[in-house]
C-alpha cells in the first residue's frame, strides 16, 4: 500500500477546504450555491481537486442525497478546527496594530436590529467611527443558537431576550419587555370586553408561544394555559395571531404597530404579563479581541443610562 503524505498547504488548499466546509453545512451542493455565491459545477470541481489533493473520497452524491464518508467527517472536523484557529491567528495579528481590525461576528434575535430601544444604529455607528478596519458579520439567530455560537467561538456578541444563564457568557442587560397577551382582529376575544374575559377563557385560547424552556416567571404564566402552537420570531407568531385561531404574549413595543393600525389588541391585561429582560452576551474565555473589547465597551457607553438590575 503507498503511503500519502499531504505536505503543505497553501491558499488554494485552504480555499477548497472552505467550499468543502460550505457544502457540508449547507447539506449539499445544491444548497450551497447561494452561501458560496458560486456555480454548483465550479463547486463540484473544486470537492473534486480537494479529493485528488488528499487522494481519498470525502463525500458521497447521488440519488440517495448527499453525506460524507468515514473519512469525510474527519477532515470536516479537522478543517472546522484548521479555520478557527487561523481565524484567532488573523484576530490575534490584527490586535497588535495601532487600532482594532479583523473580523467581528455579531448575532442579534428577531427584531433587535430595528428596534430603538438596542440604540443597534448609533452603536455602529460609534464603534466605526473608532475601529473604520474593523469587517463586521452581522446575522439574525435564533436565541438557543446564539448562546451556542457564542459558547463555541462561532460568534463574538449576541442579542438576546435573557431567558436564563450561563455561566460562561457574560451579560449586559439593556431594557426590560413587557410581554401581554394579543389576539388578532378576528379572533372571538377581540370584541369581547375585558371584564367579560376570565382566566378560563384565556387558558382555554389556543396559544403560540416561542417553544423554548422558559425561567420561572414565564413557566407560571404559561403553566395552565393551552399550548397549541410554537414560533419562536415575532412575525411569524403574529402572522399566526392575524389568522384569528391564536392568542400570543408578545412584547408591548413588538406588538405596538399592529395595535395601532386595530390589527391587535392587547387583552387580559390585570390577569396576565411578565417581563423579559433583553441583553448582550459574550464568552467570558474568549481570546483577547481588540474590536470585541471596543463593541463591548461602546455598548456599555451608549447604554449607560439604562436600568442596570435585570427583571428576574
Amino acid at each position: 500500500m503507498t503511503k500519502f503524505a499531504l505536505g503543505q498547504l497553501g491558499d488554494i488548499e485552504i480555499k477548497q477546504l472552505k467550499i468543502f466546509k460550505a457544502v457540508v453545512d449547507c447539506g449539499g451542493f445544491s444548497a450551497s450555491e447561494t452561501e458560496l455565491n458560486i456555480s454548483r459545477p465550479t463547486i463540484s470541481n473544486h470537492i473534486a481537486a480537494l479529493e485528488s489533493r488528499l487522494d481519498m473520497t470525502l463525500c458521497k452524491r447521488g440519488r440517495a442525497g448527499f453525506s460524507l464518508t468515514e473519512e469525510g467527517a474527519v477532515v470536516y472536523q479537522q478543517t472546522n478546527q484548521l479555520l478557527e484557529q487561523l481565524n484567532q491567528f488573523r484576530n490575534t495579528i490584527n490586535n497588535l496594530g495601532s487600532s482594532p481590525a479583523g473580523l467581528l461576528k455579531i448575532a442579534l434575535s428577531d427584531t433587535f436590529s430595528t428596534d430603538p430601544r438596542c440604540k443597534v444604529t448609533e452603536i455602529f455607528r460609534q464603534f466605526y467611527q473608532q475601529a473604520p478596519d474593523v469587517e463586521l458579520k452581522v446575522e439574525v439567530e435564533h436565541m438557543t443558537v446564539m448562546e451556542k455560537l457564542v459558547l463555541n467561538n462561532e460568534v463574538d456578541i449576541a442579542i438576546i431576550p435573557y431567558h436564563r444563564q450561563f455561566e460562561g457568557l457574560d451579560y449586559i442587560h439593556l431594557f426590560t419587555d413587557v410581554n401581554y397577551i394579543y389576539c388578532g382582529h378576528e379572533h372571538p376575544l377581540f370584541n369581547l370586553p375585558e371584564a367579560e374575559i376570565t382566566e378560563d377563557i384565556i387558558n382555554s385560547s389556543k396559544l403560540v408561544h416561542a417553544g423554548l424552556k422558559p425561567h420561572e416567571e414565564v413557566y407560571h404564566q404559561l403553566a395552565h394555559m393551552n399550548l397549541a402552537a410554537s414560533s419562536y420570531h415575532y412575525e411569524s407568531r403574529i402572522a399566526l395571531l392575524m389568522s384569528g385561531f391564536f392568542i400570543s404574549f408578545l412584547p408591548e413595543q413588538v406588538a405596538l404597530p399592529y395595535v395601532e393600525r386595530g390589527q391587535l389588541k392587547s387583552i387580559a391585561r390585570q390577569l396576565k404579563s411578565f417581563r423579559l429582560g433583553v441583553a448582550v452576551i459574550s464568552k467570558k474565555s474568549a481570546q483577547p479581541n481588540r474590536a470585541r473589547d471596543l463593541f463591548l465597551e461602546t455598548i456599555r457607553s451608549i447604554h449607560a443610562d439604562t436600568e442596570i438590575a435585570p427583571p428576574y
